[in-house]
Parts: structure tokens; sequence; C-alpha cells
């Protein structure tokens, strides 16, 4: 790598940034730089292709002193040895994120974060920032997108994003990136200095959960339905959907009360697949109260009959909660059964995720130690279960200072 100083109308330097390999075509003279694939034929005219090294070089002019274009010249060489330089690219945020970025993160995250990703770049982040450089993207572009989501109604359901939502989409712009600045195609990351929904706010308006009637009068009107047993396992557990979905009889010790959340089943376009827990928290096992092992063991029972009487054994690897016709509930299905049988019963419309909250919520009223309770719903640290559950803490609070008062103040 080299460089010189030159006058003009102005100082500058030219760097040699040493050869690159690119494809030539003889017939058109078309020239394709080999940065993700080697082509065949050219796209142009489909003529053959010949291999070949072209010298490359990044020219910076408009220094008003001979002094100042070499004190930057020495800044760019310096960054040339070290590896941090950054060279000047046209490269569109669509072209990165879609060609660039979702290709080359595939393999390494979980195929739901994946599945995630590529929705938010595909319904947001393509048609709004789509069209702008790289290496352009500011802030102020990032909080006027945000902006923008908060205030223009979708097309389905003629709402607004929520701001929960908003923030999960600058949450995926943010890793891309910082992987951007990694791969040395941006000098910083845009994103930190945006102004996403606040993080406290997201959350409003969509936690609710059931008072101890309404667990009892749901419980009772569904005890003869089929999903019974998966009601009741999801509000005395505090399991995830895809939890319960995936709990197969060897992940359950009836005599020990316990199970181990080892695998879970979720959904992904449509389309069931297992998976395993995000984190290592997430992989627990959970304590089991009498009345679900009770009815968890007469549903083993009934299921081992029904399989004797086709010739069938029950096998350990099989799930647990299945439908009529003994095959694997859809998730999406299992949330729309349980908002039918919430209107049957005649109690408040609640989304199954709330049966997790009401579990922790009515833990946390009766006393329950939030570390505890933090281990029951697999969170990564007790932090997300005091944020999450704040509400529940002002009772805590108070009973804790009447329990202190009750042992230094006399009668």
């Amino acid at each position: 790598m080299r460089g010189h100083i030159t006058k003009r109308a102005t100082w500058q330097f030219v760097v040699d940034l040493g050869p690159r390999p690119l494809q030539r075509c003889p017939a058109c003279r078309k020239r394709y730089w080999l940065e993700r694939e080697r082509l065949r034929t050219c796209p142009k005219c489909h003529g053959p292709l010949e291999d070949r090294l072209e010298r490359r070089q990044e020219f910076h002019t408009g220094y008003a002193s001979k002094k100042e274009a070499e004190a930057e010249l020495a800044t760019v060489m310096a960054a040339l040895v070290t590896g941090t330089h950054i060279q000047a690219s046209r490269v569109l945020v669509r072209d990165y994120l879609s060609k660039e970025w979702l290709p080359a993160i595939r393999s390494t995250i979980r195929p739901t974060t994946f599945a995630s990703y590529e929705s938010h770049v595909a319904l947001y982040l393509l048609p709004e920032l789509g069209h702008i450089q790289l290496q352009e993207l500011s802030a102020c572009d990032l909080n006027a997108f945000y902006g923008k989501l908060l205030s223009e109604k979708r097309r389905r359901g003629n709402k607004e994003l929520a701001p929960g939502t908003v923030r999960r989409i600058h949450a995926t712009l943010h890793r891309a990136l910082k992987d951007a600045v990694r791969w040395n195609k941006i000098g910083r990351n845009p994103a930190d200095s945006a102004d996403p929904p606040r993080a406290l706010l997201c959350g409003e308006g969509e936690m609710k959960t059931w008072s101890v009637p309404d667990l009892k009068t749901f419980l009772a009107a569904q005890r003869e339905s089929p999903n019974y047993p998966l009601w009741l396992t999801l509000i005395t557990t505090g399991l995830r959907r895809g939890e319960a979905l995936g709990l197969r009889w060897q992940d359950l010790d009836l005599e020990a009360r316990t199970m181990a959340i080892r695998q879970t089943r979720v959904v992904i376009g449509y389309q069931p697949l297992l998976s395993t827990p995000k984190t290592r928290k997430g992989r627990r096992q959970v304590a089991l109260d009498p009345a679900t092992v009770s009815v968890l063991a007469e549903l083993k029972e009934r299921r081992a009959k029904e399989m004797t009487a086709r010739g069938e054994d029950l096998t350990e690897g099989e799930l647990v909660f299945l439908n009529e016709q003994g095959e694997p509930i859809h998730p999406d299905r299992v949330s729309a059964y349980f908002t039918r049988a919430a209107k049957t019963a005649g109690v408040p419309v609640i989304r199954l995720h709330d049966l997790r909250h009401t579990h922790a919520t009515l833990a946390l009223s009766a006393g329950v130690h939030p570390k505890v309770v933090s281990e029951r719903l697999g969170h990564a640290n007790i932090g997300i279960t005091l944020d999450t559950y704040s509400h529940c803490l002002p009772v805590l609070s108070e009973e804790a200072a009447c329990r202190v008062a009750a042992l230094v103040v006399p009668a």
C-alpha cells in the first residue's frame, strides 16, 4: 500500500489499496468484482469471462495545505495497516440488509429470531430506509422512521404500530448496523444515537391478568374440556405456550412432582417446529402442585388406554398435549381455543400469554420470593421479573414493613 500527494486546484492525495480480483468480459469490457460469488458468464452479453487483478486506488481531495493532506494521508495509511480503514461505498441499505446481512447471519441465530429479523426487514426497513446509502444513514433518518411507524396506520387493522413493536424493529436495525461496524462498512452505529420508543412505555396496556375468582370460574367451566390439562398446567406453572406444547412424557417426573423444560414448539410462517429454549435459564425444572400432577397422571393413563386399544404403546418421547385425533396441536390454534373458552366461561378475554402473567402476579402477591418466581418463569435474571411485575412490589413492600414493625415495635 502506497500513497502520494499532489496539488491541482487544492491539495489531494491518492492511496493505493492494492490489487483486487475481478472478472472481465473481453467482448463488452464489463467488469465484475469478486465480492460474493464467481460468475459463469457475463450477465450483459452472456460471453465467457476472464479472471484479472486490477489496481485499486482511493482519492481524497479538498485540503487547503500540503501539511493538512500529509496528516490525513498518515491517518489513512495507519488505518489500512491496522485493518480499520473504511473504504468509501455507495451500497444502499436495501442491498446491505437483504444481500449481505441476512444471508450472513442466517446460520448463526435461532430460526425464530431469523424469521423476526426477515419480517422486519421486508415489511418496514426496506420500504422506508432501503433507498438510503448505508454510509449516509443517520440518527435523524432513524428518528423520522420511528415517528412515521408510530403515527401512520397499518393496512391491516387500520391501527398504528405499538411502541413495543417499533422498539423491536429498532433492535433488528441496531443489530444489523452493529454488524456493519464490525465488518468495516461504516464507522459508527447511527442507531446508538437514535431515539426509539422508551422501554418503559412499550409494555403499557399489554398485560392483563385474571383474578382468583376468574380463574376458578374458567377452570370450572372447562373441567370436561379436552384442553383442561393444558389450561391447568399453564395456570399453575407459568409456562410459555411453546414450552407447554413441547413437553414430552419423559420430561415429567410425576412421582417427584417436577417437569423439565428442554424443548419448545414454536411457529415460523405458520409452520410449527421444535426448538430449544433461548437461554440457559430457560432450560429449567419446574415444581408441580398435587392437583396438576393428578390431572396429568389421569391424562397419561387415559392416553395409554387409547393407544392400547389401537394396538400401540405410549412412548416417553411423545408430546403430552395433543388434540382429540392424537396429533400435535398447532400453537396458533391453542390461542384461538383459549379465547373461545374464555368467552364461553364468561370471564374477561385475555391473551393466552397472560396466563403466565397471572401466575407470576398471584405468586408475588402471595409472598413468593421474586427469585423463586424468576426461576419458575425461566427469566434470564431477576431484574426482568422485577421490572415486568413491578406493580406487585408496593404490596410486598407494605407487607414487609408491617412484618418488620411487628418484630421491633412494642404491642
